[in-house]
């Protein structure tokens, strides 16, 4: 069975994606797989997202933005 794959949409040097990611990896270790993106690389995610950043999506649904959502990353993690 595959993990499930969480996206953080993010850009170096965002004090709060960092945080975000630092506290979203040991909540999903060995449930689920994180891929950080950097908008900045991509002219398109960088004006869908724009300073609303740090955005973490599963399947293309936002999970939630600016701070990490424990309980909603947990439930998005249930069958």
């Amino acid at each position: 069975m595959n993990k499930p794959e969480f996206t953080v949409y993010s850009r170096p040097g965002c004090h709060l994606c960092e945080q975000l990611v630092e506290e979203l990896l040991p909540l999903v270790r060995g449930r689920a797989e994180v891929t950080v993106r950097n908008i900045d690389e991509d002219p398109a995610l960088a004006e869908r997202h724009g300073a609303r950043i740090p955005v973490v999506e599963l399947k293309s649904r936002e999970i939630c933005h600016f701070r990490l959502d424990r309980d909603a990353i947990l439930k998005s993690l249930d069958p």
